[in-house]
């Protein structure tokens, strides 16, 4: 099977490299360009393409992939709500992808970030680079005994319980289908009731038309004055005008984002300082109590090695017309 990759970075070629040795019947040729309606041309010869959450993979890209011959999108992440999949069924292209490479991967860097921004660590970082070791600004709260909110229990969501559970944390969810392997300590409850009692939100649910922007100023109204926000699986799950509107009435201690709304690849590369300067990115980046990091949840050796054997299993099990959960159609 030949694969053409999209959007490689120099990460993506070492990974999958080191794991084409297990896969002998796979040839990949990699691009840095990200696949969309003016690429998807590359793809004439090659049987699939790899493709990223940030690719455009709509009905136009769709349209030309068929007319060169792809039979098969390989997503390398979970998310897929960037692929028109009534079209894909349309041309009978199946689209498979990765929905749990290493979830601890993203559910540590979820606590790393509520951590970060309840204890002012960036902040602190700058101040000592500057030769002032003062408290002042860097005051936090012991998260011991205190309320987590898990918004959304897959694999995931369900390591931050196991991790919150560990710092001794009271761990409440909200999702439409329970966790059974949590029924020992988490408790659900509907999403007002976690809104309003928990001490630190975690978001670790897929984006579709039920979560778009399940952050919002009504949300945010009804939770505790305090709070901590981290948002690790999707941007617009988060409605970043209200975001910071609910910033400046004081009602968050901390937000960690490594996902946002104007999220492509890097929400500030190919940008000119003007564009820069009126994103809604920029504006958070403003606010002490926020910290933003570049969609880096999921970096860690283990979860790349994965989402490369996943991959290239996917290719196989299409091959040898096999079916399996990572079938999106």
């Amino acid at each position: 099977m030949k694969i053409l990759f999209f959007d490689t970075k120099s990460y993506d070629k070492e990974s999958f490299d080191a794991a084409l040795s297990s896969f002998p019947s796979v040839e990949i040729e990699y691009t840095k360009s990200d696949l969309d309606p003016r690429t998807a041309v590359l793809a004439e010869g090659f049987d699939a393409v790899c493709a990223f959450v940030n690719s455009d993979v709509g009905t136009q890209t769709l349209d030309i992939l068929h007319g060169k011959g792809i039979k098969l999108i390989l997503m390398r992440c979970a998310g897929f709500n960037n692929v028109d999949l009534d079209t894909a069924k349309k041309y009978n292209i199946p689209v498979k992808r990765v929905p749990g490479y290493s979830p601890e991967a993203v559910a540590e860097h979820a606590m790393a970030l509520a951590l970060a921004s309840n204890r002012r660590l960036h902040k602190a970082y700058n101040k000592v680079r500057e030769n002032d070791f003062s408290l002042s600004g860097l005051m936090g709260f012991n998260f011991y005994q205190k309320t987590a909110g898990i918004i959304g229990t897959g694999k995931i969501g369900a390591a931050m319980c196991r991790i919150c559970r560990g710092f001794g944390m009271k761990v409440i969810a909200y999702d439409v289908y329970e966790n059974e392997s949590l029924k020992d300590f988490v408790e659900y409850v509907s999403l007002e009731k976690l809104l309003s009692e928990s001490d630190v939100i975690s978001l670790h649910c897929p984006l579709m038309d039920s979560t778009y922007h399940i952050i919002n100023i009504d949300t945010i109204k009804q939770m505790k004055d305090g709070v901590v926000l981290v948002n690790t699986s999707r941007g617009a799950l988060v409605k970043t005008d209200d975001l910071i509107e609910g910033i400046r009435m004081h009602k968050f201690a901390g937000v960690g984002l490594d996902v946002y709304e104007e999220e492509t690849d890097n929400v500030f590369e190919d940008r000119s300082d003007e564009i820069l300067e009126h994103s809604t990115t920029a504006r958070l980046l403003s606010f002490p109590n926020v910290m933003i990091t570049s969609h880096q949840g999921f970096f860690t050796r283990e979860a790349l090695q994965a989402i490369a054997d996943i991959t290239l299993q996917n290719a196989m099990d299409y091959e040898a017309g096999k079916k399996s959960s990572n079938d999106v159609i």
